[in-house]
């Protein structure tokens, strides 16, 4: 295969347009965008403009057939992210399949038997696990994860389209059918009940901020301290629109808290404390690209006092981070750190928070 590996990108939405679209241009030695799919004929024009050399398609069906295309990224509605990345498995090509990888477990198999089946690589987009602050964190609380006394996993920030919409323009689907968003949401509504057996109300609200914005966190906790043993307690307030848990490690516990609220910030961060140092990442909004994410350090310092220090090896943007990864696993046949067992994972314990909730 070419070093320079042919893009097909499935959902031309925001965050292909604020995030991985500008980051593929500036891997231009390691990939080109080769075609387009969305089902906007209005966005397919518009993101088309700014790539003209690539193929435009309303059907991903066509796009994944396209010998023009190695690899795959599926960045379409959660609900449809399973069979699009099948059909892109299928016709033989690579998927990078954006967060979260699915909705139900039973999706999860199907992906994995695919995988396997057909012999490709497939990553998934937690690129919150590829910053290099936070693999620098992993290696430092590998080697004090037997004097940890508590950890803590932070996110509650602000509606993504404050920061979106003062600081990029992005082109959105103004023209679908009322009857097209009544489908997809209908669809994923039934998902969420094949997933949890709820479909609506606050326990399908909070399963969905679960498969958003907390996949993220869960996936990066697993990452840096391990999996948990059990999930000790977990709530839903506000409309399931503010989670709270609580994960066992035995002789620890992992405190997590998760919400929305109306202010233009972004509060994310991961901590671990031990008798003598407490470790924390720290990430910013993705939606401004480069700007990374850091890692702190404090501990005693003197009889009395302490030293703190913040770090990052880089200001390379994540998502640029992830590809680069995805780019490396897909030529030199490695397997990704974020895999599909491992994005399984996270299903297994958002099912045993909803029955904590529920």
């Amino acid at each position: 295969m070419s070093q320079t590996l042919r893009v097909g990108i499935v959902g031309c939405g925001e965050v292909a347009q604020t995030i991985h679209i500008p980051g593929l241009l500036q891997l231009h030695d390691l990939f080109t965008i080769t075609a387009l799919c969305d089902v906007s004929p209005r966005v397919l024009s518009a993101v088309g403009a700014r790539l003209p050399d690539a193929e435009r398609f309303l059907d991903h069906r066509e796009l994944v057939e396209s010998a023009a295309v190695d690899v795959v990224l599926v960045a379409n509605p959660h609900v449809y992210h399973a069979p699009v990345a099948i059909d892109a498995m299928r016709a033989g090509k690579h998927v990078l399949i954006e967060k979260p990888m699915c909705v139900t477990l039973a999706e999860a198999d199907a992906l994995a038997e695919a995988e396997a089946r057909y012999g490709v690589t497939a990553q998934i987009g937690f690129m919150r696990r590829y910053a290099p602050a936070f693999t620098e964190a992993v290696e430092h609380v590998s080697k004090i994860r037997g004097d940890i006394i508590l950890a803590r996993v932070h996110d509650v920030i602000g509606p993504n389209a404050r920061i979106i919409d003062s600081t990029s323009t992005v082109i959105r689907g103004t023209d679908l059918p009322d009857s097209l968003i009544e489908r997809t949401k209908a669809a994923m509504a039934a998902s969420v009940e094949a997933a949890i057996g709820i479909g609506e109300g606050p326990v399908a609200v909070a399963y969905n901020l679960l498969l958003g914005l907390s996949s993220h966190d869960i996936s990066a906790m697993r990452e840096l301290i391990g999996l948990p043993k059990a999930v000790l307690h977990a709530t839903q307030r506000k409309g399931g629109r503010v989670l709270t848990g609580t994960f066992d490690y035995g002789d620890f516990v992992c405190q997590f808290e998760t919400g929305v609220d109306q202010i233009a910030h972004f509060d994310a961060h991961l901590e671990v404390y031990t008798p003598t140092e407490i470790v924390r990442v720290d990430y910013d909004t993705p939606y401004v690209r480069n700007q990374p994410a850091r890692m702190s350090v404090i501990r005693s310092h003197g009889p009395a006092g302490i030293a703190a220090t913040t770090s990052y090896p880089t200001r390379g943007d994540s998502f640029v981070v992830e590809w680069r990864a995805f780019h490396d696993n897909v030529t030199a046949k490695k397997t990704p750190k974020t895999t599909i067992a491992d994005a399984r994972d996270d299903l297994e314990l958002f099912r045993a928070m909803i029955r904590l909730m529920a």
